[in-house]
Parts: structure tokens; C-alpha cells; sequence
């Protein structure tokens, strides 16, 4: 069994070896040149393993971080919906990013569309974030309270 397999994968790995460069020969070359990368970005928060759409989002009742890559002298965050501190060096685990700052939402913001701005030396780079309606944190009163026995009957 054991020889079986190893021969099979031998003969899988031969075969793509050998298609490798068939199939390189018969491509054309691409007639449009690729588009360079981008040398900076910008972002509000990062995904984690638990939660994938963190990224560009304000996140109520939990630390928020603006995060760039960029280059250039003293780079400055901005937005109107958030003020930055604690500017710290990286590089950061999950991101792309030279330096991030602690962001705080400006007292009296709406939910909505806002946009977040890095600015590094003479380049700037920009995307948005959305904040979320504030969840209701007082329960009305005269409510039914669940699990108090109070709907007993």
C-alpha cells in the first residue's frame, strides 16, 4: 500500500513538472502592464481570528486604533469624527502598518459614513469607516424583565 502511495504521488508531482512548462509556452504575454502597489494605506482597526469585520469600523465600548503605512515625516492622523493619541511605531500584527494611534470618537457623533485620513511627509491616504447606532444601554421602564418571574402568571 505504502509503495502505491509514494509511486502515485511521484507520478503526480512528474506530470505537473512536465505540464509546467507546456503550459508556460502557450500563454502570451499580458499587453497591459500591472498596476505598481500602493505605498501607503490607512485603516480604523484590524480583523481577528474571532471577528473578520472589524476592518474600517468603530467598534463601541472597545479600544479603536487607526493604523497606516506610510512613509514620510511625522505622520498625522485625521478625521472628523475622532481624535488620535498615543502615536506608536510598528509593525503590528495583522496589518500592513508603520504606525498606529489610539482613536476616540469626538463626543456627539452620529452613526454614518465618516472619513479617516494619514498624512506623511507630502502623501496623503485616505478611506472611510462607518459608526454603528449606539446600542440602547437603559432598559425602558415598565419592560418585562427576563428570567425575574415578573410575566409569571
Amino acid at each position: 500500500m505504502r509503495k502505491t502511495v509514494v509511486f502515485v504521488v511521484a507520478a503526480v508531482i512528474g506530470a505537473t513538472m512536465l505540464a509546467g512548462p507546456a503550459q508556460a509556452q502557450q500563454q502570451s504575454p499580458s499587453p497591459t502592464p500591472s498596476a505598481a502597489p500602493a505605498k501607503g494605506s490607512v485603516q480604523l482597526n484590524v480583523n481577528t481570528a474571532i471577528n473578520q469585520s472589524l476592518v474600517d469600523k468603530y467598534v463601541r465600548d472597545a479600544p479603536n486604533v487607526a493604523l497606516a503605512k506610510c512613509e514620510g515625516a511625522s505622520p498625522a492622523f485625521s478625521s472628523p469624527a475622532l481624535t488620535f493619541s498615543n502615536y506608536t511605531p510598528g509593525p503590528f500584527m495583522g496589518a500592513d502598518a508603520n504606525i498606529s494611534a489610539d482613536a476616540a470618537l469626538k463626543p456627539g457623533t452620529q452613526a454614518g459614513t465618516y472619513p479617516l485620513t494619514v498624512t506623511c511627509g507630502d502623501q496623503t491616504y485616505r478611506t472611510q469607516f462607518t459608526v454603528p447606532a449606539p446600542q440602547v444601554s437603559k432598559v425602558p421602564s415598565g419592560a418585562a424583565k427576563a428570567g425575574d418571574g415578573s410575566m409569571a402568571g
